[in-house]
């Protein structure tokens, strides 16, 4: 189908098409782009709403229109826009197979695909019903399995955005997904932690459990564990450096020994 506004004086046109094709000129050639970039413009809107940006299309057009004033023969008795429509619109189905697809997948599916909504269409109207994939498959010739393949392919053209809503509940999919675990980086330190406790007593374990994880002051820990507090803080001091022995005894084995002043190791100081 071609735009009749495009339909001019055939004679003039093509005089310049033939002086094109003695010449090869460049500076022609553009002026007859020009002047049918409207054809270019009203082909590239047809296939506009189909995912890609109208921009997009307006430059596919135009190689499409560019290919066609190259290719135009005017000896053949054709009108320039009826060769030139199907040559842009070729440009345009082109882009959409190469590029539209979120996903690449091989030409043979994307014909198949195309194809099967052909024949789902028409089998919908016939039927009254949406047709099961058998009876797409006896109808286009195809393999059941082939059907399922070129259905599946469809979902890979167009993939659902984050941003998207999928229900009526206002978030995006992107609110579905897990979020940073805070604990995650916790995981060596408490490890490097564990391994170090095992080395005190069980009770004073327990006694830096209560300190340093409950928050437990030296008091509260006298009177749960049956001590007193003084009993508590010599406990503490003499645990917290067994503990300190035993991280710079790790760091020199996994880095080498520490030199002068580098101690990597924090005092904690008891409570007043």
């Amino acid at each position: 189908m071609t735009d009749p506004a495009y339909d001019r004086d055939h004679a003039a046109i093509n005089a310049r098409f033939v002086e094109y094709r003695r010449t090869h000129d460049r500076a022609l050639r553009n002026e007859l782009v020009e002047e049918h970039m409207r054809l270019a413009e009203f082909l590239a809107r047809r296939f506009a709403h189909r995912g890609e940006p109208l921009d997009d299309l307006r430059q596919v057009a135009l190689v499409g229109l560019v290919k066609a004033v190259e290719r135009f023969d005017p000896h053949r008795g054709l009108s320039f826009s009826s060769f030139a429509t199907p040559t842009i619109s070729g440009e345009l189905k082109r882009h959409f197979r190469d590029r539209g697809w979120a996903v690449r997948v091989p030409r043979r599916v994307q014909e198949l695909h195309l194809q099967l909504d052909r024949t789902t269409a028409t089998l919908s109207q016939e039927l009254g019903r949406p047709p099961t994939p058998a009876e797409i498959a006896e109808r286009a010739g195809v393999l059941e399995e082939d059907v399922l393949e070129g259905m599946e392919a469809g979902s890979l053209y167009r993939l659902a955005s984050l941003d998207g809503r999928p229900d009526d509940s206002g978030s995006g999919y992107g609110g579905k997904l897990g979020g940073a675990d805070r604990e995650l980086g916790a995981i060596e330190d408490r490890l490097a932690v564990e391994e170090l406790l095992s080395a005190l007593p069980e009770r004073e374990q327990h006694i830096v459990y209560l300190r340093f994880f409950k928050g437990l002051t030296q008091s509260e820990i006298a009177t749960r564990v049956g001590i007193s507090q003084m009993h508590v803080s010599r406990l503490l001091g003499r645990s917290l450096e067994l503990l300190r022995e035993h991280a710079s005894a790790s760091l020199a084995a996994d880095f080498g020994p520490l030199g002068v002043g580098e101690d990597h190791t924090t005092a904690v100081a008891a409570d007043p």
